[in-house]
């Protein structure tokens, strides 16, 4: 799907420079892909010398902007329409005029904003297609049939979905901006959970036989036996368990920008209270994604919600104040009512802000 002038009158939140800024840092993901004739290369960060590493047709690709950049997590969260859940990160990317990476598939859905300058994309079907590997890190395709094929300028936007090949070619200096969705596999997420089931001491329930029926051959396993293995496994997923370990799964995104005060700087309570009071305003930091579970009608247990792999609770009272709050940039006592009975919210906010996901202005 091809959006002309989603954004209009779009503003970059970023520009050039500022990307090759974060590619020096140790503890971002970063790359140039490049491409001097028919010879690819790719460099990963992070660059003490980016230059000479821009070669040719060349790309810098910066991955979770999103959690670096205020204004890059703003144009991330204009697409909100898509689960909290569902994204992981904003990747950046610069060209210079020819530059790209290569016809390719990739196995997830992406949405692409043009930024300054303009890039031609080209946008085919599902299909077998035939592989080529130009360099080591690099799977393209050969050719596709496009069924589009555009020039997007600033502000356009193009959805991509899973499985469809697409080639994007730089007509002159340009930004893209790619909200990425998170699309786990059946593998990744038994890895997970098998982990996460074996630090909490789950699935340890042994095999019982009530009765064992004879049978004309030992080796035959009975369906009935089959039945109960599988029993066996799926009430550990049935659980509420699994329901909190889905929580902290889907919320991890690895966060890079993770300001966590050291233990001899935490706030305490009071000293959150007292910052309250003045009217300090608390502001969420870059690429913080509060997921919660939807709660069912017989639930009346507390409020849980989970940001990077961590759980907070609160009493169920206090669910609507405080997803409000977990909903906006920036919190005050000037800007929002608190509760009267605000013990809990004070609890919550200062381990909220001792963890680095808000911080005092």
């Amino acid at each position: 799907m091809l959006i002309k002038q989603g954004f209009q009158q779009f503003e970059d939140p970023l520009d050039k420079h500022e990307l090759a800024g974060l590619a020096l840092e140790d503890n971002i993901d970063s790359r140039v892909i490049s491409r001097d004739k028919q010879n690819w290369q790719v460099s990963h960060g992070p660059f003490n010398d980016i230059n000479q590493h821009c070669v040719g047709a060349w790309s810098l690709l910066v991955q979770k902007v999103d959690q670096f950049i205020p204004q890059a997590d703003e144009l991330m969260r204009t697409f909100s329409f898509i689960p909290y859940w569902r994204m992981t990160d904003l990747m950046v990317s610069f060209s210079n005029t020819d530059a790209g990476v290569g016809a390719h598939i990739d196995q997830y859905d992406v949405f692409i904003i043009q930024g300054k300058g303009s890039r031609r994309w080209q946008v085919g079907l599902p299909g077998e297609y035939g592989e080529s590997l130009p360099h080591p890190e690099l799977k393209q395709i050969n050719s596709f049939s496009p069924v589009i094929d555009e020039i997007l300028s600033a502000g356009d936007i193009i959805y991509i979905p899973p499985h469809h090949p697409h080639n994007g070619i730089a007509l002159e200096d340009c930004m893209n901006y790619s909200v990425g969705f998170r699309a786990p596999s059946e593998q990744e997420m038994l890895t997970s959970f098998a982990d996460y089931a074996l630090e909490h001491n789950l699935f340890n329930q042994r095999y019982k036989d009530k009765s064992i029926t004879p049978r004309a051959y030992p080796g035959e396993i009975k369906q009935q036996e089959l039945s109960h293995f599988k029993h066996l496994l799926s009430s550990t997923l049935a659980s509420s368990s699994f329901e909190q370990w889905l929580g902290k799964y889907l919320s991890e995104t690895n966060r890079l920008s993770n300001n966590e005060v050291e233990e001899d700087e935490h706030y305490s309570e009071e000293e959150i209270v007292g910052l309250l009071a003045d009217g300090v305003y608390f502001l969420r930091e870059p690429g913080i994604k509060p997921i919660f579970i939807e709660s069912q009608a017989t639930d009346n247990t507390d409020f849980i919600f989970y940001i990077e792999s961590q759980s907070f609770a609160v009493p169920l009272k206090g669910r609507d104040f405080v997803l409000n709050f977990l909903n906006s940039p920036a919190y005050s006592t000037e800007l929002v009512e608190t509760p009267k009975s605000c013990l809990f919210f004070t609890q919550l906010l200062t381990k909220l802000v001792n963890s680095g996901f808000w911080l005092p202005e």
